[in-house]
């Protein structure tokens, strides 16, 4: 069957969204990699896009023990195909606020159609808000410009910016995509 196919047959119905378990780690693996291969491995050189695979599987079995993190994901026949995770942060003498960290959210391609990032995100926030966090926030690569407007619709908005200099090196640099710079090559 071609993938068109498969992405219109796929409904939100079709995809269940919970609380992950420890059973549901190789998936989460599988999923986290796909997320670093699309995002961060083709926008920053600076990220191991190898992360998920070598530590991974312990970075989650750890995450699912501590109640200051979410990890959800999204379950189509009985495989894991995609995931959210979550942090909160308590008040400091700087940040006298409670916050949750919306760390990762990933859907497999084929099941992007079908609003289940937006479950994902109506979970967070609702699981945020349960645990008094005052705000949400989320990052996103400046040059990927659909999970920006994925989460500008999720009612998230811009807030900070963050700027980046490669040291070490003499090469020009020249903006690229959404004025984000990178060395000349």
């Amino acid at each position: 069957m071609p993938a068109a196919s498969v992405r219109a047959m796929t409904t939100d119905e079709d995809l269940t969204v919970r609380r992950a378990r420890p059973d549901d780690i190789p998936g989460l693996v599988a999923s986290s990699a796909g997320l670093f291969a699309e995002d961060a491995g083709t926008r920053d050189t600076s990220v191991n896009a190898d992360w998920p695979r070598e530590h991974g599987a312990a970075s989650y079995t750890d995450t699912l023990a501590d109640p200051a993190r979410l990890v959800l994901v999204v379950v189509h026949e009985g495989e894991v195909v995609g995931h959210l995770t979550g942090t909160l942060t308590e008040p400091s003498a700087v940040r006298p606020v409670k916050s949750a960290v919306l760390n990762g959210l990933y859907v497999r391609p084929a099941h992007r159609r079908a609003r289940v990032g937006a479950r994902l995100v109506e979970e967070f926030l609702a699981w945020a808000e349960a645990r008094g966090a005052g705000h949400a926030e989320v990052a996103a690569y400046a040059a990927n410009l659909e999970a920006i407007r994925f989460y500008e619709r999720q009612g998230f908005g811009p807030h900070a910016v963050t700027l980046r200099h490669a040291l070490g090196r003499k090469a020009e640099v020249e903006p690229g995509p959404n004025g984000q710079t990178g060395p000349v090559s």
